[in-house]
């Protein structure tokens, strides 16, 4: 977020970015990282601006009968009223005539989850007078980095979900060698209740998907369409939470089979495993070394693996997301060469899943998902202790 603390900070970043600003924009929440660099409270249903220039005081361009949101703003930093467009079109040009300024851009739309200003709103801007270049360097150090809070908030959340997924797993186990096996859904409701029972927080899911169910990346159980876990089955289960009131978000994925596993099996998971493993000594040997590295760089060294084993045309998204400090699903750099090219390098603070998978349509899915933060000169991965094999239930 946007502080009189961290300005310095951010300004030093516009500078050595070659940039003259960095220019936020929103309307009606469009851009979720202008509300939280912000900190925009209540309706916001009239355009914002702000523009936090390299050197000096930050200005914002607010509604006149929009103050209200502007609660977090700083008395000394200035703030600009507008009620009509042409004066909205005057405040904006005389801040940024003539400058290079950072928005919430990615040409063409190569990073989605930064692409997050209006192509009309970039027209009005360099109509202003101003050339327009990505946020995406600040966005990662500024928007999408942990502190020490939301570190502790995610460690815990982690362990927590490692022992639910494995505890979970032994259940379907026992039931499957009873008359009344568990079915995907019961156990979905299980894990709720885990959760629930450990003062964690979700927005839906988990994905408890067996077979060829798991094939399906994004699979999620209903009441009315479900299978029952018994032996001989392949178990994947897909589970994320986060501690109450702003707990960071913590994400797995977790592998099983109900009995021995079938050679088939066994190659899928030593693959995915594998590829994981790959991506996570990529990113732990960079970060060592302090060594720059693209998320596109760990994805391509996931694939390899997994391309190499036979299964490539399997792995059919990307190896990793952003995981900010707001959402699951953030937008810091993700680890991507596939859906998109991500070229914004892996920064301290930031935070990811590494997820690859291998997809067989009809017949079985398996993927292996931790998670790690970035410090300096370190990466910690999570949970404390990572799947090696697929646990036998």
């Amino acid at each position: 977020m946007l502080t009189p603390e961290n300005l310095p900070a951010l300004q030093r970043a516009i500078a050595d970015a070659d940039l003259d600003g960095w220019l936020l924009f929103d309307f009606h929440g469009a851009n979720p990282i202008a509300g939280g660099m912000l900190r925009l409270t209540g309706l916001v249903s009239r355009r914002v601006f702000a523009f936090i220039p390299r050197q000096g005081t930050p200005v914002a361009i607010t509604h006149a009968i929009e103050q209200g949101p502007w609660a977090h703003w700083p008395a000394q930093w200035k703030r600009e009223v507008y009620a009509s467009w042409r004066s909205l079109d005057e405040h904006l040009a005389r801040l940024v005539k003539g400058k290079r300024v950072a928005m919430e851009y990615s040409p063409g739309d190569a990073v989605p989850y930064l692409d997050r200003v209006p192509a009309g709103v970039l027209e009005m801007v360099r109509a202003a007078g101003a050339e327009v270049a990505s946020s995406g360097p600040l966005v990662s150090r500024f928007y999408a980095a942990w502190n020490a809070e939301h570190v502790a908030s995610h460690e815990r959340a982690a362990e927590i979900i490692a022992r639910v997924a494995q505890d979970a797993m032994q259940l379907a186990g026992q039931r499957a060698r009873t008359a009344k096996p568990a079915t995907e859904y019961e156990l979905m409701q299980w894990i709720q209740a885990q959760f629930k029972a450990a003062t964690l927080e979700t927005d839906h899911g988990p994905n408890v998907s067996v077979g060829a169910n798991a094939a399906n990346p994004h699979y999620e159980p209903t009441a009315a369409a479900t299978l029952p876990i018994r032996e001989g089955d392949v178990l994947l289960i897909d589970l994320w939470a986060h501690e109450p009131n702003g707990g960071v978000w913590a994400d797995q994925t977790w592998m099983a089979t109900v009995g021995p596993p079938s050679k088939r099996a066994q190659a899928v998971w030593e693959a995915v495993r594998d590829a994981r493993d790959a991506a996570i000594a990529l990113v732990e040997e960079r970060q060592r070394a302090g060594q720059p590295l693209l998320g596109a760089e760990v994805d391509d060294a996931a694939r390899n693996v997994i391309t190499q084993r036979g299964f490539g045309q399997y792995f059919t998204h990307r190896t990793g997301h952003s995981i900010d400090p707001r959402e699951l699903h953030g937008s810091g750099p993700n680890l991507d060469n596939l859906e998109t090219h991500e070229d914004r390098r892996l920064v301290d603070g930031v935070a990811f899943s590494i997820e690859p998978g291998i997809y067989v349509p009809g017949e079985i899915g398996v993927r292996s998902e931790v998670n790690i933060y970035l410090l300096p000169g370190r990466a910690v991965v999570t949970p404390a202790v990572r799947q090696r094999e697929m646990l036998v239930v």
